[in-house]
Parts: C-alpha cells; structure tokens; sequence
C-alpha cells in the first residue's frame, strides 16, 4: 500500500510555522519552554531506570516526592545546584551540560 508524503513537513518547518523563526520571541519561548520540559523528562526516564520511586530519590537528596514530581512534570524548574545533586547524590550519575552558540 503506497502512502502519500506530500503533506509532511519537518518539526522545524512547523515550528517556524507556527511560532515564528527561531530569534523570535514567541519561538525562543517555546524552545526555552522544551529545555524545561526535556530536563524533567530526562530525569524521570532516568529514575525509572534505576528502578527508583519518586519517594526514594527523594529520600537520598533530601527533598520531598512533591518537589521531584513537579520537577518531572514541569511544574517546578530546578536550580543547577539541585539538578545535579539529584542527578550525582540520587541517581548515582554525572551531570554534563553543554553551551550551544
């Protein structure tokens, strides 16, 4: 079964679209929007692959399940110096960070 293509077009076709070229400010806030969302994201993947409860990560940082579940769910941005003590002291790992220009 042959399918059409035609009307596909790349995330970033649609985000230019939508939000405007990246340097506008409706489009820089939904990519800064992402970089919030993809940290939680990471964080929870992260979490479950070491088999560990929201409690328990909790519980080895310091902090409450509430504050590492709205991390997760983007409800809440976390300060760099959390980060990596949940990332270093809770899940056992290394933070790297990299600057894009």
């Amino acid at each position: 079964m042959k399918t059409e293509t035609n009307n596909l077009i790349t995330l970033d076709q649609f985000k230019d679209k939508n939000y405007g070229v990246r340097g506008t400010a409706k489009r820089d806030e939904l990519e800064a929007g992402y970089e919030t969302f993809k940290i939680g994201a990471l964080l929870h993947d992260a979490r479950l692959e070491k088999g560990m409860t929201q409690e328990e990560l909790a519980r080895k940082v310091g902090t409450s399940k509430s504050y590492i579940s709205k991390i997760e769910n983007d409800l809440k941005e976390v300060r760099l110096s959390t980060l990596q003590k949940i990332v270093e002291l809770g899940l056992g790992g290394h933070l790297q960070l990299n600057i894009k220009l």
